[in-house]
């Protein structure tokens, strides 16, 4: 009776604070749909960038390159930050550092300046990412992982129409950083207003603890996989780099995410450029069929969202790399105009990888360590988004750019096998 009774009182907490729970999960998701708006700024202005600040196209590379860095060191340091001081605050101060760094862009004159605000803006952005992911992995069902992660995808959609429309009146490209950065003080603004939801929702939300110590109804009738019980923090209950890299599986996970941001990355980057030098296509089209990737990507992930539940974390990661892997085979085929189809399979099948790793971190880990390794699986991202394309185009450059869709196939397998190892290590249940 006891046992029912606090099921039955929980159940009641949850429901009263329901409207809470959905307010913040829309605030989450503009905060999803702010990560990806200033991510395409950059390459879709850089053609004319460059030019106002006298310095060649190639030094695009310098600026996401120190971008890249911050956003590594910073999602290193997030689960120490998210410990001391909540994912509210720091979802909220890392928002106000990347509106600070756009509002910086728009007001450069040269090249150093770009560099200089480029620090603020990769610290900021990693943490705002480990920081937001690991608390929608703790707090949502996966179908929102999903949802956020599309919404994402909005956002890097229509930074380049913003930019567009920017250059369009005499080539003011400032403008585009400017209106962008005064969304993301607005956002920091709203973040700031809710930063006592974020408290409310972690007290309440099916299977995490409640703020009276006890347990919701569904941590009291499941486990939730390896959970708080084999937690390997340090008596201040931090778990440091040296120590989640010695958990089992979180080497294969990272590797894994790795192998597949890289293939995300290369794809976007690099699929124009080889269907006008490999396949022979014009230049708009081939634009068009680069951009299949992408918007497979979006789309795909709105679809998971509907069945993310059902089938679950280990089924949407491997069925999204095998279907990536057929598309890196489709357009590796002799087929024509045809082999753009395997473009588009590809960002489909990429599509539930990203945010299933990220979900499933929780369940394959542990609460208590989840923070920590997902600002590792951030690093571990960034790191591959930033050496994996590069070295494509060095590959490229000595044996041709056909070996496009056999080098997106090898990242592919390889994060299949590398999930598949983890999916073979034992669960415990609480």
């Amino acid at each position: 009776m006891i046992g029912a009774d606090r099921v039955i009182s929980a159940a009641c907490r949850y429901s009263e604070r329901l409207p809470v729970y959905l307010l913040l999960l829309a605030i989450i998701y503009l905060a999803f749909i702010s990560l990806g708006l200033p991510d395409s700024l950059v390459g879709a202005g850089w053609p004319v960038m460059h030019e106002d600040l006298g310095v060649p196209v190639s030094f695009a590379g310098g600026i996401t390159f120190i971008i890249a860095v911050g956003t590594i060191i910073s999602s290193l340091a997030s689960e120490r930050l998210t410990r001391r001081f909540g994912a509210g605050l720091v979802t909220t101060v890392s928002v106000a550092m990347t509106a600070a760094a756009l509002l910086g862009f728009s007001t450069a004159t040269r090249f150093w300046m770009l560099c200089l605000w480029a620090v603020p803006y990769g610290l900021g952005a990693g943490a705002v990412d480990a920081a937001l992911n690991n608390y929608v992995a703790l707090h949502y069902n996966a179908r929102h992982m999903n949802w956020l992660h599309s919404f994402w995808g909005v956002g890097a959609s229509i930074s380049p129409f913003v930019m567009s429309l920017a250059l369009s009146a005499d080539g003011d490209w400032p403008a585009a950083y400017r209106g962008i950065g005064l969304l993301q003080v607005g956002l920091a603004a709203v973040l700031l207003a809710s930063l006592p939801l974020w408290r409310r929702v972690a007290a309440v939300r099916p299977g995490e603890p409640t703020a009276e110590g006890g347990t919701t109804p569904a941590a009291e009738t499941a486990g939730v996989g390896r959970g708080d019980a084999d937690a390997v923090g340090g008596a201040d209950g931090q778990v440091s780099i040296r120590t989640a890299l010695r958990i089992p599986g979180v080497p294969s996970v990272l590797l894994a995410f790795f192998c597949y941001c890289a293939f995300e990355q290369t794809a976007m980057l690099w699929g124009a450029t080889f269907f006008v030098s490999d396949r022979g296509f014009e230049a708009s089209a081939a634009a068009s069929f680069g951009a299949l990737f992408i918007l497979g990507l979006t789309a795909g992930r709105f679809l998971c969202g509907f069945f993310a539940d059902r089938v679950g974390d280990r089924q949407l990661i491997r069925g999204g790399f095998l279907l990536g892997a057929v598309g890196a085979v489709i357009v590796a085929l002799p087929l024509g105009q045809v082999s753009f189809v395997g473009f588009a399979l590809a960002g489909i099948g990429a599509a539930p990888v990203y945010p299933a790793v990220i979900h499933s971190t929780p369940a394959n880990f542990g609460r208590a360590n989840s923070q920590a390794i997902i600002g590792i699986q951030m690093a571990a991202a960034y790191t591959g988004t930033t050496i994996m394309p590069p070295l494509f185009g060095f590959l490229s450059g000595r044996v041709g750019l056909w070996l496009l869709p056999f080098y997106l196939l090898a990242l592919a397998l390889l994060g299949l096998v590398m999930t598949e190892r983890l999916n073979r290590l034992p669960r415990r249940p609480v």
